[in-house]
């Protein structure tokens, strides 16, 4: 049987010595007994994986809102994407996948239904701001409910990086950062795969000089962005890009802003949809009708402002179910 405490001998032999070795993990917000098995990181995978927050991903918007065609991207496939990139970067680099894996799986557990739409009217409403990625770590520690108690109780590395996969700060780990440009490099790749294939743009419009160096499809410019990263990044104490590569990805990410995140067409099915009301409606009559809070959410009222748990019931919410509740209550 290969047993926690082999795994961990493992890491030391295999991984590179920039790696996070779980057997040095900084600790979790409470004590635990360790797992016979498997390492810490392994375990926080686990928790996350098995989570109500991550399920829920699978009916959260990507880009295109509420899509009935069968094949753009979730919030769930983004997230397993990311993980797949990520997960080959880490292995290319020896650094440790479990925790890599862990951070990835998790980094986007605080997305609001309707992608960044729901988000923007989100932080407009809510007095402190919204931002995903704080949501994110709320959701972790605080609002899934286990049969231990409130929040999964993750290692600190792992909250680390999923804090911290946008924003202005490194994760404090290699592997945080792995995640936290691998999502980058998914998200622009997977939405223009997404964008061709809603007709919004054509082969022909995507910018030349990038496509000349990234690659023509797909497969092509994930493994152009994974292989530069990791050549580039061997022996850094910070993952890096080459500049070239940086500097097309970025231009890519830029062009994708303007004709397709900004795009008339998916701006106007948020519209279309209601977004904006549909947010605004379901954040203030949950403020006027609290105890309609599910109780899971509700019972924690002696802890949290009832302003600051409903916003969490809100920005939990899946597209389906922030549709449906809406129209119930409207009868629209």
């Amino acid at each position: 049987m290969l047993k926690r405490t082999d795994v961990e001998k493992r890491e030391y032999l295999i991984l590179s010595p920039a790696a996070s070795k779980a057997a040095e993990t900084k600790g979790r917000q409470r004590p635990e007994e360790k797992c016979n098995i498997r390492t810490d990181y392994q375990r926080d995978r686990d928790r996350i994986i098995h989570s109500k927050a991550f399920r829920r991903l699978m009916h959260k918007t990507q880009v295109f809102l509420a899509p009935v065609e069968d094949h753009y991207r979730t919030r769930l496939t983004h997230t397993l994407e990311v993980a797949q990139i990520a997960r080959t970067i880490s292995r290319g680099l020896m650094l440790n996948e479990d925790l890599t894996e862990a951070i990835a799986l998790g980094h986007d557990l605080g997305h609001t239904p309707f992608g960044h739409n729901g988000e923007k009217v989100l932080n407009e409403l809510y007095p402190g701001g919204f931002r995903h990625n704080e949501q994110s770590l709320r959701v972790v520690d605080a609002l899934e409910k286990t049969s231990s108690g409130r929040g999964m109780n993750l290692t600190l590395e792992v909250r680390d990086g999923i804090l911290n996969h946008t924003g202005p700060d490194l994760p404090f780990t290699l592997e945080g950062q792995v995640v936290k440009i691998s999502d980058r490099v998914a998200y622009i790749n997977h939405d223009i795969d997404d964008a061709l294939r809603s007709g919004i743009i054509t082969e022909s419009d995507l910018p030349k000089e990038q496509i000349a160096f990234l690659g023509k499809d797909h497969r092509t410019r994930i493994n152009t962005l994974v292989f530069d990263l990791i050549e580039t990044s061997e022996g850094k104490d910070t993952i890096t890009q080459s500049e070239e590569a940086a500097f097309h990805m970025n231009e890519l990410r830029n062009f994708m802003f303007r004709n397709v995140y900004y795009n008339t067409k998916v701006q106007k099915a948020a519209k279309d949809l209601d977004v904006d009301e549909m947010i605004r409606f379901l954040y203030g009559y949950f403020l006027e009708h609290f105890d309609e809070v599910p109780e899971e959410i509700r019972e924690m009222a002696d802890i949290y402002p009832e302003e600051e748990l409903v916003k969490d019931h809100i920005a939990s919410m899946t597209d389906r179910y922030a549709i449906n509740k809406y129209h119930q209550l409207t009868e629209k």
